[in-house]
């Protein structure tokens, strides 16, 4: 029988290591660019501060902007006693301040939580996400919501997203300098003759394949952020079977031919949630922000 902290401390270890990566792809592709433009540390310090001014806007407001676009509505106490008792108990359990409670009007069965740290966090539920589970059922979505908040995964997606971003717009500013033959083969900027060209070249795989690459680093890190929020939410309740029963019965319901994507979810906000908001089917789902469903449930089963 797997233990509930070595699944945890593989899963973190892993994650890391993304992150790692994503670290470097970002310092990499800011050098290209720098020398791209030929700016030298003038370029370099204005590129920082604008990086830093976009990171710091969505670290301190992605959170408030992520229930704007899905649509979250503050839940009171009185309409939702039970959720509230599940949400304060967890809390109470994982020893972190009572995250804020907002519902989302969707028969969709998911949840999120988000924020800036386990002081300024936010659990959101879906409507029908209180309607399909029981109180077991709910309490092991909100244990592996609660996990995300204690292990400040929502710090960690948001910085993730953040870089991803930042690296998607660097990248979309050099394939429009290269479209519009901004680059100059001979000039300051290419560095001229070889030398120009090697850069013209690195230019052009950055500008193309890093995008990819961060978000395949990004959905690399969700996914294994999904299994150890798994396991430790399973740990939290001690109960790792409510957990796979939820998962159960989000598979049935995906698997209905009635079954809708949740309407206020996007590409952006699809790595938040417990589990993939979108219902079709395709060859793109090997790009999910999510582990597959079955995957997840063998691996709380063998916790039993």
């Amino acid at each position: 029988m797997a233990s509930f902290f070595d699944e945890i401390a593989h899963n973190n270890l892993r994650s890391w290591i993304l992150m790692s990566l994503f670290i470097a792809l970002f310092a990499f592709i800011v050098f290209i660019f720098v020398i791209f433009l030929g700016g030298g540390i003038i370029a370099f310090a204005i590129g920082l501060v604008i990086i830093l001014l976009y990171a710091a806007f969505a670290y301190f407001m992605g959170h408030k902007v992520v229930l704007k676009f899905s649509n979250a509505k503050p839940a009171t106490r009185e309409e939702y006693p039970v959720l509230y008792e599940t949400v304060e108990g967890l809390a109470l359990a994982a020893q972190v301040p009572n995250p804020q409670i907002y519902i989302i009007n969707d028969p969709n069965p998911n949840a999120f939580a988000t924020g800036n740290d386990r002081k300024h966090s936010y659990v959101c539920v879906t409507t029908g996400l209180l309607q399909m589970m029981d109180n077991r059922e709910m309490q092991g979505v909100l244990a592996h919501e609660m996990s995300h908040i204690y292990d400040n995964d929502i710090r960690f997606m948001m910085i993730a997203v953040v870089f991803a971003g930042v690296i998607g717009i660097i990248s979309a500013f050099i394939r429009n300098m290269l479209l519009f033959g901004f680059y100059g083969g001979g000039g300051r900027r290419g560095g001229g003759g070889e030398i120009g060209v090697y850069l013209l070249i690195i230019a052009i795989v950055v500008g193309i394949l890093a995008p990819v690459f961060a978000l395949l680093i990004r959905l690399a890190i969700s996914r294994r952020r999904e299994y150890m929020a798994d396991a430790n939410g399973a740990r939290m309740i001690r109960d790792p079977a409510a957990l796979a029963n939820a998962l159960a019965k989000i598979k049935a319901y995906t698997e209905k031919p009635n079954a809708t994507s949740l309407k206020s979810a996007n590409e952006i906000t699809a790595s938040l949630y417990f589990s993939s908001p979108f219902t079709k089917k395709s060859l793109m789902n090997i790009f999910s922000t999510h582990p597959p469903i079955d995957e997840r449930i063998d691996r709380l089963k063998k916790m039993y």
